[in-house]
C-alpha cells in the first residue's frame, strides 16, 4: 500500500506542533511555585458530608500548567501570581482549616489576597508588608489572632482591607488609617482596644463595630466617607461637629456606645437615610427645621434614636421615615399630625414611641391603621388609641405611665 506523502506531512507537523505547545503555556514561576507548595502544605480542606471534591484538589503540582488548572489563582503574562483567593466561597462550603505562612509574602507580584470564611487560625503573617503590589486583602470569617500587623502600613497601593469576624487582639495600627489609596477599611467582630487612630485616608468605607476601642471620635473625619459604623464598642464624647462636612453619608451607626450631648441637626437629613444612635447618653432634640428644609426620607429609610436621654416635643422633622425608633426616650407633649398622617398612609411602617411622656396622638375618627405597620405608643402619660399587638415584648405589659410619673413634666 502506499503511502501518502501528505498525511506523513501533517504528521510530522502535528507532532512538532505538541511538542511546542508547553512553551507556549505560561511557565509558573519557581519561586510562586514554591510559595503555593507552601500555601497547600499550611491550609487544608475542611471535611464535608458532601462529595463535593475540595478547593485544594486542583493544585496538583505535577501539571504542566498550574497558572490555568489551579483553582484560585491567576498570573500575568510572565507567569507570575496576581491574584490568590483561597476557597471556594461557596455558601455550603465548611472553608479551609491550618494557618497562613510566610510564604505568602514570596508571592511578590501579587495584587489580591482573598480567604473565604473557614477557620484558618493563627497570626497574620507579619512579611505581607513586603507585597507592596497589593491592592486587596479580604481575609474575613475565620479564627485568626493575635495583633493586627503594623507592617501593613507600608502598603501604599492597598484600597481595601477586610479582617472582620476574627479573633484579633491589640490595637489599630496607626499608619493604617493614613494609607494614601485605602476606601475600604473593616475590622469589625473583633476584639480590638484602645482608641481610633487619626484618620487621613480618603475612605468610603469605615467599620470598627463591635470591639472594645475607647476614647473619642477623632477629628477630622474624612469627607469622603458614605458608610460609618462604630457600633458596640465603649466610644464616649460629643457627636456634634464630626459629621458636618460629610455630605455623601448614607449609612451612620454609632449605636452601643456612650457617647453623650446634644444631637447634631446636621445629621438629619434625606441624603443619610440610615442613622443608628440608639442606646447611648444623647441629649436634647433636634431643632425644627423651616418648611423648605423639612426632609422626605422615603423608602428604605431608618432612623434609631431610642434609650437615650432626648427630652422636649416631638419635632415633625422625622415624619417620613420608614422605621422610626423613638422609644425609651424622656419626649413630652402631643406627637405632631404628620407622624399619625405618615402611619395612617403607610409611609411610615414601624414607629415606636413606647416609654417616653407622649400626652396625645390625634387619630382622626374611623382610620384603620394598615396592616403592614407596627404602631406602639404604650407606657406614655395617655390612653394609646392602639393596643399593644404591634409593640414588641421589652414594651411590657402596661399601657399608660402611672400618673404620678407624669406630673413631673409640664406635657400640656
Amino acid at each position: 500500500m502506499e503511502k501518502n506523502p501528505h498525511a506523513l506531512l501533517l504528521l510530522l507537523f502535528l507532532l512538532l506542533l505538541n511538542l511546542s505547545l508547553p512553551s507556549l503555556q505560561q511557565k509558573l514561576d519557581a519561586l510562586d511555585l514554591r510559595a503555593l507548595v507552601s500555601i497547600k502544605n499550611s491550609l487544608t480542606d475542611v471535611p464535608s458530608r458532601r462529595s463535593r471534591a475540595g478547593f485544594f484538589s486542583t493544585w496538583d503540582f505535577a501539571s504542566s500548567d498550574p497558572c490555568s488548572s489551579f483553582s484560585g489563582i491567576t498570573c500575568s503574562s510572565l507567569g507570575r501570581v496576581t491574584t490568590l483567593t483561597l476557597g471556594t466561597g461557596l455558601a455550603d462550603s465548611p472553608g479551609l482549616a491550618g494557618s497562613l505562612p510566610p510564604a505568602v509574602s514570596d508571592l511578590t507580584e501579587l495584587t489580591q489576597l482573598i480567604l473565604y470564611p473557614g477557620i484558618v487560625t493563627g497570626p497574620i503573617p507579619t512579611q505581607l508588608g513586603r507585597l507592596v503590589n497589593l491592592r486587596v486583602i479580604s481575609l474575613t470569617n475565620n479564627r485568626l489572632t493575635g495583633q493586627i500587623p503594623s507592617t501593613l502600613s507600608l502598603l501604599t497601593n492597598l484600597h481595601t482591607l477586610d479582617l472582620s469576624y476574627n479573633r484579633l487582639t491589640g490595637s489599630v495600627p496607626p499608619g493604617l488609617t493614613r494609607l494614601p489609596m485605602l476606601k475600604v477599611l473593616i475590622l469589625s467582630s473583633n476584639d480590638i482596644s484602645g482608641g481610633i487612630p487619626s484618620v487621613l485616608s480618603q475612605l468610603l468605607h469605615l467599620d470598627f463595630s463591635r470591639n472594645r476601642l475607647t476614647g473619642h471620635l477623632p477629628q477630622p473625619l474624612p469627607s469622603t466617607l458614605r458608610y460609618v459604623s462604630l457600633a458596640e464598642n465603649d466610644l464616649a464624647g460629643p457627636i456634634s461637629g464630626f459629621f458636618d462636612s460629610i455630605s455623601d453619608l448614607v449609612h451612620l451607626d454609632l449605636s452601643m456606645n456612650r457617647f453623650s450631648g446634644a444631637l447634631p441637626a446636621s445629621l438629619f437629613r434625606t441624603s443619610l437615610p440610615s442613622l443608628l444612635l440608639q442606646r447611648n447618653n444623647l441629649s436634647g432634640w433636634v431643632p425644627s427645621l423651616v418648611p423648605e428644609d423639612q426632609p422626605s426620607y422615603g423608602e428604605g429609610s431608618i432612623v434609631d434614636l431610642s434609650h437615650n436621654s432626648l427630652t422636649g416635643e416631638l419635632s415633625p422633622i422625622l415624619a417620613s421615615v420608614e422605621s422610626l425608633y423613638l422609644n425609651n426616650n424622656r419626649l413630652i407633649g402631643t406627637v405632631p399630625r404628620e407622624y399619625v398622617k405618615s402611619v395612617y398612609v403607610g409611609t411610615t411602617r414601624t414607629l415606636y414611641l413606647q416609654h417616653n411622656y407622649l400626652s396625645g396622638f390625634p387619630v382622626e375618627p374611623g382610620s384603620a391603621l394598615p396592616d403592614t405597620v407596627s404602631l406602639c405608643l404604650s407606657y406614655n402619660c395617655m390612653v394609646p388609641p392602639v393596643g399593644l399587638a404591634s409593640c414588641p415584648a421589652s414594651a411590657g405589659t402596661e399601657l399608660s405611665r402611672p400618673a404620678s410619673q407624669c406630673s413631673v413634666f409640664n406635657y400640656g
